[in-house]
């Protein structure tokens, strides 16, 4: 069976943390919100290995766009994620996209250009195919890579974030919660 949008979509909806979340998460009015990353497509692979939708997840991100790059406004949101879902005892991340490139070349040791969507936060994930954001607002999925690559089990470099040694940690560590996962190398 191919892997479409409203699969994935349904597959990530029978984890009840990520149905909660995208329910709750449109009083706080956040800007561009989207649910991304691993909560999403993670389902898929869980599908496929027979496990419950919500088993490997390590944390529930959620992406937001706003032109207030302080910490200060950061924080408020991410204290205000904290109390909306603290019932919920998982690992929520807020993260204002618009901020990105202020923290991460202290964190990873390498220069981020600056975004300008949450959309392009999730373009640059490093791998290709794990791409993915669920729009809270409209419930529209954006996989600008398609989901061929999370159906088949590919990791391979995304060529808008060409880190091969970030991207080979982060395919390591998908492979080694679902093992038939097949990295594609970067190179020589």
């Amino acid at each position: 069976m191919t892997l479409t949008v409203e699969r994935l979509i349904s597959l990530a909806m029978a984890n009840p943390i990520n149905a909660e979340i995208t329910s709750r998460l449109p009083s706080l009015g956040l800007g561009q919100c989207m649910l991304a990353a691993g909560c999403l497509f993670q389902a898929v692979w869980n599908q496929q290995a027979k496990l419950p939708a919500d088993w490997g997840i390590k944390d529930y991100d959620i992406f937001y766009f706003d032109e207030d790059l302080s910490w200060e406004a950061e924080d408020a949101v991410i204290r205000s994620v904290e109390r909306l879902f603290k019932d919920l005892g998982v690992n929520i991340e807020a993260k204002n996209q618009a901020r990105v490139h202020l923290w991460y070349k202290e964190r990873f040791g390498r220069c981020y250009s600056q975004l300008h969507s949450t959309r392009e936060g999730i373009d640059r994930y490093l791998v290709a195919g794990t791409c993915i954001g669920l729009e809270v607002a409209t419930g529209e999925l954006y996989a600008p890579y398609g989901l061929t690559d999370v159906e088949q089990g590919i990791l391979r470099i995304n060529p808008e974030h060409p880190d091969p040694h970030l991207f080979e940690l982060k395919a390591k560590s998908y492979q080694a919660r679902w093992p038939w996962l097949r990295i594609i190398p970067t190179g020589p």
